[in-house]
C-alpha cells in the first residue's frame, strides 16, 4: 500500500474504502443472499450502474427456485446483467402489511 501526501496535508492511498451492505439479490434463475460493497459517498444504484460487468458478493448463499440452498461461498463475482432485483437487507423489514401480505 502506498500513501502520498500533498502540500496541504491531504493524503491519497491505493485503498478504496467501501461500506458493506447485506443484500438479497434475485437473478434470472437463483436468489442470492450475501454482502455487497458500496463506496461511502456513492448510492447503491450508482454502484450498480457504474462501468464494469461484475460485482463482488461475499459470504454468499445461493438458493434455487424452490428456495433451497445450493451453495455457500466466501466470494462470488456476479454478472450485473443477470440481476432482476436487489434489496438491501437493512431496508427489508416487513413493517405494516395488510392481510394479503402487501405493504401499505
Amino acid at each position: 500500500m502506498t500513501i502520498h501526501f500533498d502540500d496541504k496535508g491531504k493524503f491519497f492511498t491505493d485503498i478504496i474504502s467501501k461500506k458493506p451492505i447485506p443484500a438479497k439479490i434475485q437473478t434470472i434463475s437463483h436468489r442470492i443472499e450475501g454482502t455487497i460493497y458500496v463506496r461511502h459517498d456513492v448510492r447503491l444504484i450508482d454502484e450498480l450502474l457504474k462501468d464494469g460487468q461484475f460485482m463482488a458478493v461475499t459470504n454468499a448463499v445461493i438458493y434455487n427456485g424452490d428456495g433451497k440452498p445450493l451453495y455457500n461461498c466466501e466470494f462470488l463475482s456476479l454478472n450485473k446483467a443477470h440481476i432482476v432485483w436487489l434489496i438491501p437487507s437493512e431496508d427489508n423489514h416487513p413493517s405494516q402489511t395488510n392481510n394479503s401480505g402487501v405493504q401499505d
